[in-house]
């Protein structure tokens, strides 16, 4: 029967092992958390001497990411018309280069050859209103009427059209600014 109790017993025999055992119950997990927050936490540290505390560097670190890259506009400013072969790089040529969804591509005379018989005035307000999957204005609400219009001319011509690039009205102009000009009185 004595080998029953001898079981039962702890491995902790004398106070000393006591305070050993709850000072490393306390110490083993603060250390193994310092050491990880240590690893986690390792990044290129900047020394002293080193050229990352120029001014420049810091004014780097600490711009404003709303900077990099970014082109604000004012929208009660004048509107800049893009021409038509900025608004075919940024929005026509994602269909238009590859031929997606049936889009005549760039350059192609075979497959604009029967939209430029039909005339300027149609492929423009196909472009305006949309075509088949073609959304209107190619998907830019944004974009003038004018800047379609110079994208569908850039469009033709490289596909053998002969087309005049629309000039911008200085009439229709006028009245805008003249309105908001009186509105601002």
């Amino acid at each position: 029967m004595s080998d029953a109790h001898d079981e039962h017993e702890s491995a902790i025999k004398t106070p000393k092992q006591l305070i050993v055992a709850i000072l490393a119950g306390f110490l083993v997990p603060i250390i193994a958390i310092v050491l990880l927050v240590q690893y986690v936490s390792n990044d290129k540290k900047v020394g002293a001497g080193s050229s990352a505390l120029t001014p420049e560097a810091v004014a780097a670190r600490i711009a404003p990411v709303a900077d990099q890259g970014f082109n604000f506009k004012d929208a009660n400013g004048p509107k800049t018309l893009q021409s038509g072969e900025t608004v075919y790089k940024t929005i026509c040529a994602n269909c238009h280069d590859s031929g997606a969804a049936g889009a005549p591509k760039f350059g192609d005379a075979a497959a604009w050859g029967p939209r430029i018989a039909q005339g300027y005035d149609k492929v423009v307000a196909n472009a305006l209103g949309g075509l088949r999957l073609m959304p209107a204005k190619g998907g830019n609400p944004d974009l003038d009427d004018i800047e379609v219009a110079r994208a569908v001319v850039h469009l033709a011509n490289a596909g053998g059209a002969k087309f005049k690039e629309p000039e911008v009205k200085a009439a229709a102009a006028a009245p805008a600014a003249a309105s908001a000009e009186a509105s601002t009185k």
